[in-house]
């Protein structure tokens, strides 16, 4: 079990407290219609087997309380989270901080371990370390509880439903849909200046904007696209949505593309990192993951590429045959069985609970092999 400092010293009144202290200090306010309500429900009920607030003596690690995301903009929180790290250094105890935000910039505080959701390899700390973005549990939420696999087919379907990250047209009621079955009759220039429309792509692309393009322009692969034509993802959707039904109904809808899938495409968003690469592997479906110089959780001790199709950024025209050859390698078996993978992956290493579970991996061995 991994002993843990952390004292409401160096949270400010009103501040919120990192997800690791939820089984602790209690789990923040939710909003019921926000569809990623209950996500940490089982880590709370199980963070106490997993970890224990200790003393500043007897504890492994130092917990800044606050997420960074609240502290970074704060003088006084910042303040607190230098005290925090100078009383930890006097006591030889590693400080540990999350920072779930789309931006890449580095902490200020030496030494510490910090865990987040957006950075670069190429410049990432020997201390940093990748974070899941975290949603509720899609099989559990939508599915029954049942895993549903897909029959291995001939031709690999890729599935995308949300926004393309371009300037699109100006907000409809529809998204526009386009799969490969619905445009049969289409000429291909046709399907592709109805997709760029929807894209808003010009002279400028985004790189999901341009996967998008290149897959549904490739006789190779059958496409399932839902194109929406402005950022629907987490909270934003209460925003948008007239009512709560509409929000269900909108993230049901996302669900729905992921299930009727086979590979779901995961690009980065504003952030450095892709929210839907860790949705699609809760619902059990294979991502097609472009690398963009990103950090994945747990990269030190899981081989990703057994779960996605890689693409590397510089690889972008190469998607479709990329999908197609990793489609062809697989037997039917070894379909299902990735599927299945996929999903019990993110249960592992990837939920709430996954991840604390084997937290203490990333901890210097001493205090690693303390915690096992």
């Amino acid at each position: 079990m991994l002993r843990i400092y952390a004292d409401h010293r160096f949270v400010k009144p009103g501040q919120r407290h990192v997800v690791m202290l939820y089984p602790f200090w209690g789990k923040l306010p939710e909003d019921p219609r926000n569809p990623a309500s209950g996500r940490f429900d089982r880590y709370v009920a199980q963070g106490r087997s997993l970890f224990a607030l200790e003393t500043l003596r007897d504890a492994d690690v130092a917990l800044l309380p606050a997420p960074w995301e609240d502290v970074r903009g704060d003088a006084d929180a910042r303040l607190l989270a230098h005290e925090l790290a100078a009383e930890a250094r006097a006591a030889g105890k590693p400080v540990v901080a999350f920072f779930w935000s789309d931006s890449t910039e580095p902490l200020p505080l030496d030494d510490a371990l910090v865990f987040r959701t957006s950075l670069h390899a190429s410049r990432r700390r020997p201390a940093d370390f990748a974070m899941p973005a975290w949603s509720e549990d899609l099989v559990e939420r939508y599915l029954g509880g049942e895993l549903s696999l897909r029959p291995k087919r001939e031709r690999p379907v890729v599935g995308f439903c949300g926004w393309a990250g371009a300037a699109g047209p100006p907000a409809t009621a529809a998204p526009l849909r386009l799969s490969t079955g619905q445009r049969a009759g289409r000429s291909l220039k046709r399907r592709l200046q109805v997709l760029a429309a929807a894209l808003g792509i010009k002279r400028r692309d985004t790189t999901r904007a341009r996967v998008l393009r290149l897959l549904a322009g490739s006789g190779l692969i059958d496409t399932n696209f839902i194109i929406r034509d402005r950022y629907l993802g987490g909270p934003v959707i209460l925003k948008e949505a007239a009512d709560a039904e509409m929000a269900q109904r909108i993230r049901l809808e996302f669900v729905q593309n992921m299930v009727e899938s086979d590979y779901v495409l995961c690009v980065r968003g504003v952030g450095n990192y892709s929210y839907r690469l860790y949705e699609t592997l809760s619902c059990g479906r294979i991502p097609i993951f472009v690398n963009t110089d990103c950090v994945l959780p747990y990269d030190f001790a899981v081989d990703w590429k057994q779960y996605c199709v890689w693409v590397e950024e510089h690889e972008i025209v190469q998607v479709a045959e990329k999908v197609a050859a990793f489609h062809a390698g697989l037997s039917e078996h070894d379909f299902g069985d990735l599927q299945r993978a996929s999903r019990r992956f993110w249960q592992e290493r990837l939920s709430p609970e996954g991840f604390f579970t084997a937290f203490h991996q990333h901890l210097p061995l001493p205090v690693a092999a303390k915690a096992q």
